[in-house]
C-alpha cells in the first residue's frame, strides 16, 4: 500500500507543497474542492468565523479507493488561527483505519492556536495520529 494526500489550498501554497510532497514519497495527490468557491472576502468574513467554530464547509464528494491507501496526509490552510472549513468537511470521507498526518500551512504571520484542540479532536473521532506540523509556506509566485 502506498500514501495519499489529501489537501485543499486557497491561494495556491498548500497546492505547491502537496505536489512537492508527493513528488518525494510517491503518494497519490487528490484536492479537496468546495461546492461553493470562495473569494477573498468569503475566506475572511465567512471562513474564518467557521474555522474557529471547526465548521465544515461543502465539499466535492472525494472518489477514492481507500483500500489502496495505508496513510493520510491532510493538508490546509490555517484561517484564524484554525484549520479551514474544508479540512474539517474533509475528515468526514477519511476511514478511521488510516494512519493520519496533519500538515497546515499558513504563509501569514500567525501559526495556528489550536495545535492541541486539532489533536484531541483527532484522536477523539478515533484517527491514529502519526504526525502534526505546522509549516510556514511562501505565497506562489504570480
Amino acid at each position: 500500500m502506498k500514501p495519499v494526500i489529501l489537501y485543499y489550498s486557497f491561494g495556491g501554497a498548500t497546492r505547491t507543497e502537496a505536489a512537492k510532497r508527493a513528488a518525494e514519497s510517491g503518494a497519490d495527490v487528490f484536492e479537496v474542492l468546495e461546492v461553493k468557491k470562495r473569494g477573498i472576502f468569503s475566506a475572511f468574513l465567512v471562513g474564518c468565523p467557521q474555522a474557529l467554530g471547526r465548521k465544515a464547509s461543502a465539499i466535492k464528494p472525494l472518489v477514492i479507493d481507500w483500500s489502496l491507501y495505508d496513510s493520510v496526509t491532510l493538508m490546509a490552510p490555517v484561517w484564524a488561527g484554525h484549520p479551514v472549513p474544508a479540512f474539517n468537511a474533509a475528515l468526514e470521507f477519511v476511514p478511521k483505519d488510516k494512519i493520519m498526518n496533519i500538515v497546515l500551512t499558513s504563509s501569514g504571520g500567525e501559526t495556528p492556536k489550536s495545535k492541541d484542540a486539532t489533536i484531541d479532536l483527532l484522536r477523539k473521532q478515533g484517527y491514529s495520529l502519526a504526525s502534526y506540523e505546522d509549516l510556514k509556506t511562501a505565497p506562489p509566485a504570480k
